[in-house]
This record gives structure tokens, C-alpha cells and sequence, in this order.
């Protein structure tokens, strides 16, 4: 009987270890432990354990991962503000053991690092220098996580501020404030324009009164030279006139041509009243004959 029982003990342990297959994928590899403890990593395609002595207990990827965290914290000026930061980083291959058992969850620790270091540097800066010191955050949250991460197995590739948003009413007073800063130049810029339209105009307008001047003045010289011309052609040609007869002759002939331009005007409304004592009555006399005239006909 104890024979037996040893046979059948051999034959069901026998029974009991049998491989297991599984596959592992490009850029990862798998951690195989024997009896809970490391064994090897499993490199990618068809692989087997013993079961149940072996196990695959994990997958190790070399991919880039990113881990996007947001922060809320306020600046010096007491304002709140929520920061975006995204975490690149990737898993060393030489340290793939140490990224697998170093690490219980990487991502929280990841987390809380960004946490420190954020929370530590933004209060010492005020809003409007947040913006401006993206660069240097971003930074800072580097350097802080690659030193502590490359002893755990992870390089940090890149660390991005990708948002910064404070609180909406903030925005609201900052968009007010650049609004009416902008409102200020151009009115500024408008009365400048203004300034420089009303000293052009006043320029042009002394150019142009000036030029006009000038060219009344050469009129009038033009006018008294062909007077002083026609004035001694005129004595030259009829005998027994003098000057005086010859400026009275010219003042009516232009006395006539002014009266025919302005009756030859469209909607002229000026009348000319001779001056002589008997203009009351000769003016009389014509409105009746010309009434006279008209009952003729």
C-alpha cells in the first residue's frame, strides 16, 4: 500500500507542472518570478513558464508615457491658479528590475513630486510673472523628478506647463485692465492724429492764402499796367482828352461788364439804384411807361 501511494504521488506532481505559454509585445519585457522570487525578464514574442513554480507576474513597457497633473495653488499676490503640468518619461532598459520592484505605483509618486515642486515655486512669484517664468517651472519640475526617478529605473524626458488658468473673474479683470490700457493708447494715438491733421490744415491754409495773395496782387498789378497802357494808347490816339477823361471812360466800360455778369448770374436778386437826385423819379418815370407798355399790348 505505501508503494502506491508513492507512485501516485509521483504521478500527480508529475501532473501538476506543466508549461505555460504567453507572448510578450515590442518594446516590453516580462518579469518572471520562481516561487515569488525573480527569476528573468522575459524578452518580447512566445514565451512559457513552469506552472505552477513559475509566473508571470508583470509587464515592463519602454515606451514614453505621459502623465498630465494639475495644480492648484496660489501666487504672491494671493491669487488662485490652476497649473497643467505633463510629465514625459520612459523606463530605462538596463533598469527595467529597478523600475518594476523600486516603484509600487510611479504615477502617484510621479504626482507628488510635481505637487512639491510646483506648490514650492509658484507663491514665491505673482501672477503676471507666471506667465512669463513658464519656462523656468517647467524646468524646475525636471531637474527635481530626473534626479529622484534615475535611481528608480525612469528617465524624464520632458516636463511641459501646458495651461495656466487662475480663476475667471481674474481673467475678467485682466482682460479689463489690457482693455482699457489699449483704449488709452489709441485715444492717445487718435488726438495725436488729430493734432497733426489740425496743424497740416492750418499749414496748408496759410500756403493757400498766402499763394492766393500773391496772385490777387499780380492781378491787380496786371490790371493797372494794361490800364496805364490803354490810358496812354487812348491819349496818343484821340487828341484834347486827358487822363481823367480816359479813367472815366475805362471805370464805365467796367462798370457795364460787371453789370452784365451779375444779370447774366442764375437766380440774380441784386438791384442797382442810380445815385444822382433824380433817380427816385426816373425810376418813377420808367415803371410807368413800362406799365403804359404793357397795357398796350
Amino acid at each position: 500500500n505505501n508503494n502506491n501511494n508513492n507512485n501516485n504521488f509521483k504521478y500527480n506532481n508529475k501532473k501538476m507542472c506543466f508549461p505555460c505559454l504567453f507572448t510578450i509585445s515590442t518594446a516590453e519585457v516580462g518579469v518572471i518570478e520562481t516561487f515569488g522570487k525573480y527569476s528573468y525578464l522575459a524578452q518580447p514574442g512566445l514565451g512559457f513558464v513552469i506552472c505552477p513554480c513559475q509566473d508571470l507576474v508583470g509587464r515592463v513597457s519602454f515606451r514614453v508615457q505621459q502623465l498630465d497633473v494639475r495644480v492648484e495653488t496660489k501666487t504672491r499676490d494671493n491669487v488662485f491658479i490652476t497649473a497643467t503640468v505633463s510629465v514625459q518619461y520612459q523606463v530605462l532598459r538596463e533598469k527595467a528590475y529597478d523600475a518594476f520592484y523600486a516603484l509600487t505605483f510611479p504615477q502617484q509618486q510621479i504626482t507628488a513630486h510635481v505637487y512639491d515642486v510646483i506648490r514650492s515655486e509658484l507663491p514665491t512669484l505673482e501672477l503676471d510673472s507666471v506667465f512669463e517664468a513658464k519656462e523656468d517651472l517647467a524646468l524646475s519640475v525636471k531637474k527635481a523628478l530626473a534626479e529622484t526617478f534615475s535611481n528608480y529605473g525612469y528617465q524624464i524626458i520632458q516636463a511641459l506647463i501646458t495651461d495656466l488658468d487662475p480663476d475667471q473673474r481674474v481673467k475678467n479683470a485682466m482682460n479689463e485692465i489690457n482693455s482699457s490700457k489699449r483704449l488709452k493708447y489709441a485715444v492717445a494715438e487718435r488726438a495725436e492724429g488729430d493734432k497733426i491733421l489740425s496743424v497740416k490744415a492750418a499749414e496748408a491754409d496759410a500756403e493757400a492764402k498766402y499763394l492766393s495773395g500773391v496772385g490777387v496782387a499780380k492781378q491787380r498789378k496786371a490790371i493797372v499796367d494794361g490800364l496805364k497802357s490803354s490810358i496812354v494808347d487812348f491819349s496818343d490816339g484821340v487828341k484834347g482828352t486827358n487822363s481823367k477823361d480816359i479813367m472815366d471812360l475805362l471805370l464805365l466800360t467796367q462798370y457795364f461788364d460787371m453789370v452784365r455778369d451779375i444779370g447774366s448770374a442764375n437766380h440774380c436778386r441784386t438791384v442797382f439804384v442810380p445815385s444822382s437826385r433824380t433817380a427816385g423819379d426816373d425810376m418813377r418815370q420808367a415803371l410807368i411807361q413800362a406799365d403804359a407798355t404793357k397795357g398796350k399790348k
